[in-house]
């Protein structure tokens, strides 16, 4: 079973999605620690509720500290809205997955966070949209891409819709991924994510 840790910035629902998939036993792993640099972030409070450590913590060393206390050996970004440093990627080369709610390399990277996502995506007049899960390296969304689901721009939506129908995405692919890193099925050559039967 893999030990996981999970940092946040706010509600949480990445955060739920993984910890119902670790109960469920869809997911071979534990989560042992959730990490905010936010106090007032609703994912404390989740973790809280099913009786896992969450803490609040903005320096990475220290988060760093924490994560080796709980022998994490995999690290989750589940909407941290930080960039994290090159040394807490080298601690977990390989080891460390985000979820971003787009098709990266579109509407990506720097000031690409939450909704300005999907109203960049509706202001460009894309017709698809998504999301992205990938092993983290030193840039902003940058890291070896490990899966990607697509979903489509009505032309009704507004950025609340489209993050609304990408979310339900996110929560899949997140899990899959991470199941998939559970079962050691998961290899990175380069840039490519392979998948092993």
């Amino acid at each position: 079973m893999v030990k996981i840790g999970v940092l946040i910035s706010g509600g949480g629902t990445n955060l739920q999605a993984i910890i119902d998939g670790c109960e469920n036993k869809s997911i071979n792993g534990e989560v042992r620690v959730v990490i905010s640099n936010k106090e007032e972030a609703y994912g404390l409070e989740r973790a809280r509720n099913h009786k896992i450590t969450a803490i609040c913590e903005k320096d990475e060393n220290k988060i760093i500290e924490i994560l080796k206390e709980n022998e994490v050996e995999l690290v989750i970004l589940a909407g941290y809205l930080k960039i994290v440093s090159p040394k807490l990627v080298n601690e977990y080369r390989n080891k460390i997955i985000n979820i971003h709610p787009s098709l990266i390399p579109a509407f990506c990277g720097k000031g690409y966070y939450g909704e300005k996502v999907h109203q960049g995506v509706i202001d460009y007049g894309a017709k698809v949209t998504g999301a992205t899960v990938h092993f983290v390296d030193e840039g902003a969304d940058t890291g070896p891409i490990i899966m990607q689901k697509t979903v489509e721009v009505k032309q009704d939506d507004d950025a609340k819709k489209l993050a609304e129908r990408v979310l339900e995405v996110e929560h899949e692919i997140l899990t899959k991924s991470i199941s998939m890193f559970c079962e050691n099925k998961l290899t990175v050559n380069g840039r490519r994510v392979y998948i092993n039967d």
